[in-house]
């Protein structure tokens, strides 16, 4: 393998609970929710899948079941269909909806998986290209900086920026130009069948990693060194 292709969600980082996101936007507005009240608001918000990077909606509604299945192709759509969601919850202000989006585009809404460093700056040190493919609607470059993962980070190819989303193979393709690799030589790493497994068809190796909270998969990451050779 000449490059490795990862995504970003559930592979390389994870967002934060949405317990977590709830309270850390609470405390930005100064506003103040008894526990009960944000426990209850925060499984609420986890049903309705209005955490990006979080649960999938445990049901889609209908009025918003289109802008869902194009929801990675701009910026403004990805933010309607989360903010879709979100306000399907009560809240003591309806100006949270918006903060909550704002909050998990903040890289202390994210921790990376503990062997992503590690991966990361040995395939860095081998002199395989590395790059990001994501479905998103927002810049993720600013949560590896400040991680201190960027400089590992050859390309990164993301939806909103292309106007595509995984699992269309132009994405793949892409990102493979800008790594100046043939996607017979390149691995897909990704935690999703559906968008990731998309690289297949182009002729990329895929491997997959189960979209699990950081502390529960510690060393899920180091296949991929065994993969490349």
């Amino acid at each position: 393998m000449a490059a490795v292709l990862f995504d970003f969600s559930g592979t390389l980082f994870r967002v934060e609970s949405t317990e977590s996101w709830l309270r850390a936007v609470l405390a930005e507005s100064a506003l103040e929710l008894s526990e009960g009240e944000l426990t209850a608001a925060a499984r609420a918000l986890e049903a309705a899948g209005a955490l990006p990077g979080g649960a999938a909606p445990a049901e889609l509604p209908a009025e918003l079941a289109e802008v869902w299945a194009v929801r990675d192709q701009s910026a403004a759509l990805h933010r309607a269909a989360y903010t879709g969601l979100s306000r399907r919850v009560p809240l003591p202000d309806p100006g949270l909806h918006e903060a909550l989006y704002d909050r998990h585009m903040s890289p202390r809404a994210w921790s990376p998986y503990p062997d992503a460093a590690e991966v990361l700056s040995t395939l860095s040190e081998r002199g395989i290209g590395v790059g990001v493919v994501s479905n998103i609607g927002w810049d993720l470059r600013p949560v590896f900086r400040e991680h201190g993962l960027d400089t590992y980070v050859d390309a990164y190819v993301l939806s909103y920026e292309h106007g595509v989303q995984k699992p269309d193979p132009r994405l793949f393709a892409t990102a493979c130009a800008a790594l100046g690799v043939e996607p017979r030589d390149a691995l897909m790493v990704g935690d999703s069948r559906s968008a990731d497994g998309g690289a297949a068809a182009l002729g990329c190796r895929v491997h997959f990693v189960d979209h699990l909270p950081v502390s529960e998969r510690p060393e899920a990451l180091l296949p991929v060194l065994d993969l490349v050779g």
